[in-house]
Formats: structure tokens, sequence, C-alpha cells
């Protein structure tokens, strides 16, 4: 007993040191790296905080939802409109509590659907709020898109970076908390998880609408990046579809997992946007593909299945 509470000790100061050195590398970075590398670096922060936002409620749940890309694209509007009126970090915050709001509203009423029922109709909220924002601007304002307020990429990179930070902690701090263990019972059985005292209802909702509003606060905060922003762009199908295939390639049910599919895709299709700009959807595809065949438990699924050989 001495000897694991030693190791486990042991681990977690490595862990704590592991963290603080990529803490302090990352804080450092616009010192030392070219301004394009630093507009690299928030690209790869923003698709890994929408994976694990994505993966924080559909993961454990096995609840498929297609609609990061309606909260991105809220929380890209909310700078848009509130960009010249209020301060930049609270422009970020109100993106994430418009989402939030928005996710909790689509919650209270479609959350008792369930397998391909729920993940149809959030995928038709986000072309429903596309097409009413496309229509909104065409009748009403008689434009279509919106000039965006532009911060220089130094702030946005903090931005990006506190907002990863926080998502994390929320991410590991609810996958080992009640709430944690209630998703993954819910996940496994919901009429098990209910009759045992869970309040199924409550929990997806909540877990839902927090897993919007890390997806809004950088839909506000990318937003900055653009000069124009139209309902096309803003609520991209792509920014729906993306998280799904990151978390599948690295591993759902992992954080560690999640963050690097992220990364490595978001790499790849920066490269694959230079080198082969008409066929990268092709390529990343036949990705997804290939990982749902042969790698169901993704990148760290087989490093695990490796391991035990």
């Amino acid at each position: 007993m001495e000897n694991l509470k030693k190791h486990i000790s042991m681990k977690s100061f490595f862990i704590f040191l592991t963290l603080l050195v990529v803490s302090v590398l990352a804080a450092t970075c616009p010192l030392y790296l070219a301004p394009f590398t630093i507009i690299s670096v928030t690209n790869v922060f923003i698709y890994v905080v929408i994976t694990m936002s994505w993966a924080l409620f559909s993961g454990p749940t096995r609840y498929i939802s297609i609609a990061t890309a309606a909260f991105f694209g809220m929380g890209i509007y909310t700078s848009a409109l509130a960009g010249e009126l209020i301060p930049f970090p609270l422009v970020v915050c109100l993106g994430g509590v418009v989402s939030f709001v928005l996710a909790l509203l689509v919650g209270l009423s479609t959350l008792r659907l369930k397998g391909m029922y729920f993940t149809i109709f959030t995928f038709g909220l986000s072309e429903l709020i596309r097409h009413a924002v496309l229509w909104w601007e065409v009748t009403k304002t008689g434009t279509v898109g919106r000039w965006v307020v532009s911060i220089d990429h130094t702030p946005v990179y903090y931005t990006m970076l506190i907002i990863f930070v926080v998502t994390l902690a929320v991410c590991y701090a609810t996958g080992r908390s009640r709430y944690g263990l209630a998703l993954k019972g819910i996940g496994q059985s919901e009429e098990a998880a209910d009759h045992m005292g869970v309040n199924v209802t409550s929990v997806k909702i909540g877990v839902f609408a927090l897993s919007a509003f890390f997806a809004g606060a950088t839909g506000a905060t990318m937003a900055t990046r653009w000069t124009y922003i139209d309902p096309s762009i803003a609520f991209n199908p792509l920014f729906s579809f993306m998280p799904i295939l990151m978390a599948t390639f690295g591993g759902i049910a992992s954080i560690t997992g999640q963050i690097i599919g992220a990364v490595a895709l978001t790499l790849l299709a920066d490269l694959l946007l230079t080198e082969f700009p008409y066929y990268y959807m092709l390529i990343y595809g036949v990705i997804l593909v290939i990982v749902i065949l042969f790698l169901p438990g993704g990148i760290v699924g087989l490093g695990r299945s490796i391991k035990k050989l």
C-alpha cells in the first residue's frame, strides 16, 4: 500500500511538472515564434477546444450531436454584432453565454429524442439557424454578412489558450465527478441510470449546454480573425463534422486522444489545403472510413492494444 501511494504521488508530480512546463512554453510562444506560427497554433487550439467540447457530451452519452456549427456560428455572429460595443473579453464570454442559452432551450425540447432522431435533429438545427439568419439579413437588413472588428493575433492566441485550459480542466473534472459517472451510465443504459436515481434529463441538458458554451466562446474568438462573415461562413457544416472526425481519429473516450486527433488532423488539413486544395476533403473521408473500420478506439486505442501484446 505504501509503495502504491508513493507511485501515485510520483505520477501526479510528473504530470504536474509536465503541465507546468507546457504551460510556460505555451504562454511564452509569442515572444519567440513568428506571427504565422502563432496563428497556426491558435487554429490548433480552436479545433482542440471544439473537439473536446463535443466529446464532453457526446463521448460518454453516445448521443451524436451535429449541432456544433450552430453554437460556433452563434458565437461568431455575437462577436460581429457586439464587437464594436463591448470589450473583446466580454464579447468572448457573451458568445459562450448565447450558445449556452441556445443549447439549453434546444436541450429542453429535444434531448428526449434518442439515436439517429437526435442526430438528424441537431443537423437540421444548424441548417435551420443558418437559413434563418440568412433570411433575416436579406429581408430585414438588406445585406448578407457583416464586418467583424479585427483583433491582433497575440490577444487572440492568449484568449484561445485560456479557453483551452478552462475546457481541459472542465472536461477532466467532469469526467471524474458524479456527473461523469452519470453520463457514462446514460451511455450504457439510460433506463438503468434512471432507475438508479440519476436525473437523466437534467444531466443531459446541463452538460449539453456546458459543451455549447465553449463552442460559442471559441466562435466569438475566431470571428476576430476574419474581416467579414456571412451565414455560410459562420454556420459551415464542417464545424459540426470536424470535431466528430477528430475525436474518432484520436479516441473519443480519452481526453488525450481527443487532443491528439484534433492536433494531427488540423495540421494535416493545413498541409492538404496547401498541397492538394481540391482533394483534401476526399482524403479526410478516406481517413474517417479507415479509422471506423480498423481503429474503432482511435490512435489511443491502437496504442493500448500494442501495449497488451
